[in-house]
């Protein structure tokens, strides 16, 4: 258990502004980027009121002040606030916070955390939800009133052996972040495909522009999957090539080669500053150099382009588009989610909050709040002018999904993990490996 400053419970507290620029769905950034010290010691963490009812609630982030001017903080702490008023308890928030890239990541607090049943409520990256949804951690929330509102895209995302292990408050999207006027000024169109991006890129290196790619360690597999899965997801066959992946008739290292063949290029051709990119923590890395007009071309998610701790305050014309693909800019869809520890000791009460926070008139608020795409089929908001592009592409259903509970082999995690082996040097051919390695346990399972 954790009893250092990295796990406290917190009632009131302030949080530096760069954690708390993406919370509940759009912190897919943190939670993987976040880490520190462990300890092992008992955990001290109590209730003050022991009359009081409490549900424990572990993420990356504490309760904020009520005057937080955060607009995603706060529309996460009052969905929060209405499920205390309605249930008549109190949610204490226990989090994980980080001091640099060689720390204890977040997930592995989780993980650690879950298995010895130490709270009820998560907030987990994909990777995660996997792992602890197969070893039956985690509480299948089709038991929710308010799961029967949700999009397929969401069950998709989250279904492990028929149980819907996590939800999400919003869907995150993920995509190339652009300054428009950059591209404006050397008369280059916004990249389709893998070929057009090179192109641009190597029109922004010959004028004199040194990275024209401002990459962090966590999202350039976002580049992989765009490429990997763009047949997959949009060609209408979707369950049987995902089937023949399961059983071992494809490989996912075929998917893979086009998208970690691009990446060596863009490395090879100095487009991507890898040693940066490999100690870089996701927006607070590469994100000055974006914003000071610097770099060209960054990615993120869907809500940093409304939170001014990010992007949503440029002195530029952002734009947000699709990953290159050859069925051109393509959408990178992954799933944070909330899930209820199956051994929960407050578990009727955890349930219970789970049904008022996701409710339809919590996720109205909260996603006309933070301008994002809510995770149920009732709850739609118009977005801001530069996520139109993107937008436009999820709402005709073209997009390719980051996380896919139904894939024997973890994608977003195991992913991230090997595209950081060819930061440091490994070959297409030795990260491809990785994946049969991967593909050939996951048969023997």
């Amino acid at each position: 258990m954790y009893t250092r400053k990295g796990i406290r419970m917190i009632k009131k507290g302030n949080f530096k502004k760069f954690a708390i620029t993406c919370l509940a769905g759009t912190v897919v950034f943190i939670m993987t980027a976040c880490g520190n010290k462990e300890e092992k010691s008992r955990n001290l963490v109590t209730s003050a009121d022991k009359d009081k009812k409490v549900v424990n609630l572990f993420g990356p982030m504490e309760k904020s002040n009520p005057d937080a001017d955060n607009m995603a903080r706060t529309a996460f702490d009052i969905t929060i606030g209405m499920a205390e008023k309605k249930l008549g308890l109190n949610v204490e928030y226990r989090t994980y916070t980080a001091e640099n890239h060689q720390e204890k990541t977040y997930d592995d607090v989780t993980l650690d955390r879950v298995r010895n049943d130490m709270d009820d409520l998560y907030l987990l990256n994909p990777d995660t939800i996997q792992i602890l949804g197969e070893e039956g951690e985690l509480l299948d929330l089709s038991v929710l009133d308010s799961a029967e509102n949700l999009r397929e895209v969401v069950k998709t995302a989250n279904m492990i052996d028929g149980k819907l292990v996590a939800i999400p408050q919003e869907v995150v999207a993920y995509g190339l972040f652009v300054n428009k006027d950059m591209f404006d000024k050397y008369k280059l169109g916004l990249p389709e495909t893998p070929e057009d991006f090179l192109e641009c890129c190597r029109v922004f290196k010959e004028n004199g522009i040194e990275t024209p790619v401002g990459a962090n360690r966590w999202w350039l597999e976002n580049f992989v999957f765009a490429q990997a899965y763009a047949d997959l997801y949009n060609g209408g066959n979707t369950d049987a090539e995902i089937e023949a992946l399961n059983n071992g008739k494809s490989k996912y290292s075929d998917y893979m080669r086009p998208g970690f063949e691009f990446l060596q290029k863009l490395i090879d051709l100095g487009y991507i500053d890898t040693k940066t990119a490999y100690t870089y923590e996701a927006i607070e890395g590469e994100g000055p150099g974006f914003l000071a007009q610097k770099t060209p071309v960054v990615m993120a998610y869907w809500g940093a382009a409304n939170t001014e701790t990010a992007y949503g305050n440029t002195d530029f014309e952002l734009q947000v588009i699709g990953f290159p693909s050859k069925l051109g800019q393509m959408p990178v869809v992954s799933m944070t989610g909330y899930s209820i520890n199956a051994n929960a000791e407050h578990l009727e009460d955890t349930i219970n909050t789970m049904d008022i926070i996701l409710s339809d008139e919590a996720l109205q608020l909260y996603t006309e709040t933070n301008k994002v795409i809510s995770p149920s089929k009732n709850v739609e908001v118009d977005c801001i002018k530069a996520l139109e592009p993107l937008n436009d592409k999820i709402k005709e259903n073209i997009y390719v999904l980051g996380s896919n509970a139904s894939m024997r082999v973890e994608q977003w995690g195991n992913t991230c993990l090997v595209v950081r082996n060819m930061l440091n040097g490994a070959t297409v051919d030795e990260c491809l490996a990785e994946f049969d390695k991967l593909q050939e346990k996951s048969l023997k399972k």
